[in-house]
């Protein structure tokens, strides 16, 4: 699980503390949406598991997009740096970041 998308990602994030992710995503079927931020996933659509060992983004997810954004995060007026990211184009920005 160490090298799951999810880990992956929330290790990009726990060193580019001035970026939030927002990743777009089908699970099952249904659409969600996760933000990912200093280390940890949350989703914005539906609860969360307190437990950090759950995932919120398990490896079966279909990623459609991701959202490099500015932080602090505001949903109402996003500060985006790059949109529409796919798990393909944003593994550059993993291998720079070492993760």
């Amino acid at each position: 699980m160490n090298n799951s998308i999810a880990k992956r990602l929330e290790q990009y994030t726990a060193k580019r503390l001035n970026e939030v992710l927002i990743v777009t995503l089908e699970i099952a079927g249904e659409l969600d949406q996760i933000a990912i931020f200093k280390g940890f996933s949350s989703s914005l659509m539906r609860p969360t598991a307190f437990d950090p060992d759950v995932p919120v983004l398990p490896d079966e997810a279909n990623i459609l997009t991701i959202d490099r954004v500015a932080s602090p995060y505001d949903s109402q007026s996003p500060h985006y740096i790059q949109q529409g990211l796919s798990w393909e184009t944003i593994q550059p920005l993993l291998l720079e970041a070492g993760v």
